[in-house]
């Protein structure tokens, strides 16, 4: 049940494809080993008012929260974390280089118990048990 969402200020989208950067995190989610693909989820949401820092309105930034559900190993968690924000670095690097731009990124563990989840998405993808 991996969910990536992305809040960005909506002064980024002349500066950066994030459609673009949804695929790229959903490999880089499927590359950490640890995050299954038929429960990954990636959003981005533009957050149509924004104050950055001193209120300059060249000022960007996105925010990247990755929940996932309780049960992964510390480890794993941080394996996750590493990539995931490590793509999305790489995937900004050119924005972060030529303008006033903030990147974050937050993990959240979600509670099982708390959570119930129904899918029928894995009997769709090739190559997945059902």
């Amino acid at each position: 049940m991996p969910h990536i969402q992305i809040d960005y200020s909506p002064n980024l989208e002349n500066r950066l494809d994030v459609a673009g950067l949804c695929r790229v995190l959903r490999d880089a989610a499927v590359e950490t080993g640890v995050l299954p693909l038929a429960g990954i989820r990636v959003r981005a949401i533009r957050a149509d008012h924004v104050v950055i820092a001193d209120g300059n309105p060249d000022h960007a930034f996105l925010d990247i929260v990755l929940r996932l559900r309780g049960g992964r190993s510390d480890e794993a968690k941080a394996r996750a974390t590493e990539l995931i924000f490590a793509a999305a670095e790489d995937y900004c690097r050119e924005v972060m280089e030529t303008s006033s731009f903030m990147l974050s990124m937050e993990l959240r563990d979600i509670d099982p118990r708390f959570s119930p989840k129904a899918s029928s998405i894995r009997k769709y993808l090739p190559g997945e048990p059902a």
